[in-house]
C-alpha cells in the first residue's frame, strides 16, 4: 500500500530528519530527499530575506498534488511506497530551510522520479507565494496569482 505520511505547511522551522523518518519503510530500497533553502541571490540581485504566504486550503491542495504524483510514479512491482512534504510560511532568513520533500520506493529510480516530480509539481500547483526583499530596498512577489 502506498501512502502519504506527511503533508504539512507551517510557520516553524522544518526538520529534514522528520521528513526522512516519515518515509522510512522496510519495503523501500531507495529514498530520495530534496531540501530547498533560502539563497542570498535571485537573478543577479542580492536577497536580504523573504516571506512565504499560503492559501488557507494549502495542505489539502498539497495532498492532492502528492496523491497525483504517487499514482503517476508508482508502477506494478516497483511502487513508490511513501511520500512526505513540508513547506514553511512566514519570514525566513538566508540559509533557512523553506521546503523538504521525500519519496521512498522499492527501487531508487522510482524514488528519484517521485521526489523530483513532487517538488516540481508542488512549486507549480500548490498555492504558496513568496515575497523577496532585496538588499537594495526593493521587493517582489513570486508565484502570486
Amino acid at each position: 500500500m502506498e501512502e502519504i505520511t506527511l503533508a504539512s505547511v507551517r510557520d516553524t522551522p522544518l526538520s529534514v530528519d522528520e521528513v526522512l523518518a516519515a518515509v522510512s519503510d522496510p519495503r523501500a530500497g531507495g529514498t530520495a530527499v530534496f531540501v530547498g533553502t533560502v539563497r542570498d541571490h535571485d537573478h543577479g540581485r542580492d536577497v536580504a530575506r523573504l516571506a512565504y504566504s499560503a492559501h488557507p486550503t494549502v495542505e489539502a491542495q498539497l495532498r492532492v498534488v502528492m496523491e497525483k504524483v504517487l499514482s503517476d510514479t508508482s508502477v506494478p512491482g516497483r511502487p513508490v511506497v511513501r511520500m512526505a512534504a513540508t513547506h514553511r510560511v512566514g519570514q525566513l532568513e538566508i540559509g533557512d530551510i523553506a521546503v523538504v520533500v521525500a519519496a521512498a520506493a522499492a527501487h531508487r529510480q522510482e524514488a528519484f522520479e517521485a521526489c523530483r516530480r513532487l517538488i516540481d509539481d508542488l512549486k507549480a500547483q500548490v498555492p504558496i507565494w513568496k515575497q523577496q526583499d532585496f538588499e537594495d530596498g526593493r521587493s517582489e512577489w513570486v508565484g502570486a496569482p
